[in-house]
């Protein structure tokens, strides 16, 4: 199974260990999940904090059971979670694939990937798919940063090489 969502990828590493910490060992309704997440790591919203919840599911680092969620015992390491983003987030390893030893804009990848965008995503929502996936290709190149799969070589406008 692949997961969509993909929160903005923070500026270290330790927010997706509290993020993990966050969610319970005992399993917990999601409302209770997304509180403690809006809490630990100061969200904004609960939609944020429910993105964070699926995100940790594709990392691997909380699961959903019939009781609820709950904090797997898997330890959050870069390689680990950049090795499931790949394997388990939709378009991640399409997104890596883009980048190569030229340096790349967001804009640049989206226009690589945008054929793997499913019809019913575009359909969806017509006038603001591309919109919705340039942030996603965003979002996704902002991960493969912190996870060590790519690197940002200038700032404005932002480009990115694979490592």
């Amino acid at each position: 199974m692949k997961f969509k969502l993909v929160p903005a990828a923070p500026d270290e590493f330790g927010v997706v260990e509290r993020a993990q910490r966050a969610v319970p060992l005992v399993p917990g309704a999601e409302d209770d999940c997304c509180a403690r997440l809006m809490s630990r790591l100061d969200l904004p919203s609960r939609d944020v904090a429910r993105t964070w919840l699926t995100f940790l599911r594709a990392l691997d680092l909380a699961a959903e059971t019939p009781s609820g969620f709950r904090r797997t015992d898997v330890e959050p390491t870069v390689a680990g979670c950049r090795a499931a983003l790949i394997d388990r987030v939709f378009a991640a390893a399409a997104v890596r694939d883009a980048l190569d030893d030229d340096p790349r804009t967001a804009v640049a990848v989206f226009e690589t990937v945008r054929g793997t965008v499913p019809a019913w995503e575009r359909h969806k929502n017509p006038s603001r798919w591309e919109s919705v996936w340039q942030e996603r290709v965003e979002d996704l190149l902002g991960w493969l940063v912190l996870l060590d799969a790519a690197e940002q070589v200038d700032d404005e406008p932002a480009r990115y090489v694979r490592r």
